[in-house]
């Protein structure tokens, strides 16, 4: 599959703006991480998980946003916060 492009338009499902307010994300890294994502890949067909990396504290962390790109808009349906870098990280 050739590359995915970033998203300008969606919506947060009510599960994504509970995980949200739950982990402590901020909308503004929500939409950084999909208007310009450094990694995406699709899951499954129709979901698509953008990701990248955010310094906080001193640490490294990447942001993983799953989305449902198969609706129209397309549709978070959640967002994490991870230390694990190397489990979900491509490398070129």
């Amino acid at each position: 599959m050739g590359k995915i492009p970033p998203l300008q338009e969606y919506r947060l499902t009510d599960r994504a703006r509970f995980q949200m307010e739950r982990r402590g994300i901020e909308k503004s890294e929500i939409e950084k991480v999909l208007r310009a994502p450094e990694q995406a890949e699709v899951a499954r067909p129709g979901r698509v998980v953008y990701q990248s990396r955010f310094e906080q504290q001193d640490h490294l962390y990447l942001i993983r946003v799953v989305v449902d790109v198969a609706r129209e808009p397309a549709e978070v349906v959640t967002v994490y916060r991870t230390s694990k870098i190397k489990k979900y990280w491509r490398e070129a």
